[in-house]
């Protein structure tokens, strides 16, 4: 079986202009006079005029859309995070699949599955799920220009079995299918939601609690409860999303009560609000330090396992991040609980030498806020062991292809590890596999190979799991990344709010569970 790399090249955030606070509070939507109590601040009793069912939450979201919440994007998460676009499967905590717009599931060989649509599910424009809505939406994705990025390098053809189920083939036996359709960029959308143009648009298009009624550009979205859901009916009226790339204006709308959940709330801002509002859970994202295997100085494994000792993780996430991130065992962290029971150290890495003044160049980019202050620090670490470091910090946008070319001696990435798949091969083949699409380091390693190619073809289980584990040693042993630290979401949420979802994918937020309670009590 060959290695199939995930282009994980949209990943990352783009750079927009910034929203100030006032644009926060003034994008309010207008709402009936039975929800305009929505807008009072934390310290109000809107619960006095306004039953809470029946009113509206307004969230800040950390990004603007990049594609007018085309679903086939990075745009999929947030309607993912809204509720309102539904899969056929979906994770549990673990990242294993379970039933979600398909009841069950079966491996009718090594290239073909399939899955049991659920009956009686409605889209939000009335029109009813069926297993030819499968079959297009999914080949939609399939046919899309670029692909989904949980696509890329599969071959993957669907077709109706019957009224109420699907049949899932690949070109190669691929273990990962269930959790491939997990992906909130294979969400199922109505027939309306797909345009002659080629254009994708959600509108009333999803099955989930909530209905997308209106996308108001990068400024805002609106959202009502769909009464017609197929689940349990959502306790909220409806979604007013904001979408504040400022994290400076993100803090301050949780602390003065113009946002009721509020999107990474930046390290900088979290001692300036009350800790009741701030939550924190361990992600899968690592902070990591890419270092070019195949050209300049560094393509010499002694300088890059000198510029690999003289990193001091723990200064960097206590002076950076204020000790609200986790420092780096290995390029899985926290959130895959099972990661670090199943390392051992690392074997063959070779011996430091001196760097004698050699210069590297050392970048990384503005778009996540503390990622040019590791760079800061990174550089006089670096100095301190011999390097001369030159900095390049450009917007995201600028410095991606530079980057992805092997223009830099390192580069600083915070990187998602499970983002699509809740499984880390994707994008373990995507950073460090030959044909990797998103390869900063430039590594191809024979022994990385192997380990990549015996980890992806595994069922999903405990051998995987060991395989993984393997396959990161093998990649940490040729120093070609350098993980520092695991991030953590930062989530902010009103006392009066209750069962927001803290979820370390990022795939969920809103739910048809997230409600008002009184006195912040449940």
């Amino acid at each position: 079986m060959s290695l199939r790399p995930l282009s994980l090249r949209h990943a990352l955030p783009l750079p927009f202009t910034l929203l100030s606070l006032a644009l926060l509070a003034g994008c309010q939507q207008e709402e009936s006079a039975s929800t305009e109590n929505a807008g009072e601040t934390v310290g109000e009793s809107a619960t006095e005029t306004a039953d809470a069912g029946e009113r509206r939450l307004r969230v800040a979201m950390l990004q603007p859309p990049r594609s007018g919440l085309n679903p086939l994007t990075d745009d999929a998460f947030k309607l993912s995070r809204w509720s309102t676009a539904e899969t056929l499967i979906r994770l549990d905590d673990d990242g294993s699949p379970e039933p979600f717009l398909a009841t069950e599931w079966e491996r009718l060989d090594p290239y073909r599955w399939r899955f049991a649509i659920r009956d009686d599910v409605a889209f939000h424009d009335g029109t009813p799920l069926t297993a030819e809505r499968v079959v297009a939406s999914l080949t939609a994705a399939t046919n899309a220009a670029p692909k989904p990025r949980i696509l890329d390098g599969v071959d993957m053809t669907i077709e109706a079995d019957g009224d109420g189920a699907v049949i899932v083939r690949t070109a190669e036996a691929d273990p990962l299918v269930p959790n491939r359709l997990s992906s909130p960029q294979l969400a199922i959308l109505a027939e309306r939601a797909y345009r002659d143009d080629g254009t994708v648009n959600p509108t009333e298009a999803g099955t989930g609690p909530f209905v997308l009624e209106e996308i108001n550009g990068t400024q805002s979205a609106r959202l009502d409860r769909f009464e017609g859901y197929w689940g349990e009916r959502a306790e909220l009226a409806g979604i007013d999303a904001d979408y504040v790339p400022d994290g400076t204006a993100r803090g301050a709308a949780l602390r003065t009560g113009e946002a009721d959940v509020v999107e990474a709330v930046p390290v900088s801002q979290v001692a300036l609000i009350d800790p009741e509002l701030i939550h924190e859970v361990p992600m899968p994202r690592t902070n990591t330090l890419y270092l070019n295997t195949e050209s300049g100085p560094l393509a010499d494994p002694a300088l890059r396992a000198a510029a690999r000792e003289a990193l001091d993780r723990e200064a960097i996430v206590r002076t950076v991040y204020e000790n609200r991130a986790d420092i780096a065992n290995g390029l899985l962290g926290p959130a895959l609980q099972w990661a670090d029971g199943l390392r051992t150290p690392v074997q063959g890495r070779p011996e430091a030498a001196d760097p004698e003044g050699v210069a590297i160049t050392l970048g990384t980019f503005t778009d996540r806020a503390e990622l040019p202050e590791v760079a800061v620090l990174l550089e006089q670490q670096l100095e301190a062991a011999g390097f001369d470091v030159q900095q390049e910090v450009r917007q995201y946008a600028h410095i991606e292809a530079d980057m992805l070319a092997g223009e830099f001696d390192a580069f600083i990435l915070s990187r998602a590890t499970m983002l699509d798949s809740g499984d880390p091969v994707a994008y373990m083949v995507s950073d460090f596999a030959c044909e990797g699409s998103f390869n900063i380091a430039q590594l191809c390693d024979a022994e990385v190979e192997a380990a990549l190619e015996k980890a992806a073809d595994l069922e999903p289980g405990p051998q995987r799991r060991q395989a993984i584990i393997d396959a990161e040693a093998a990649i940490l042993a040729t120093d070609a990344a350098v993980p520092m630290l695991h991030e953590r979401v930062i989530q902010g949420e009103a006392t009066r709010v209750a069962g927001a979802v803290r979820d370390p994918r990022e795939r969920e937020l809103i739910n048809e569970h997230t409600r008002f309670i009184d006195d912040g009590a449940e």
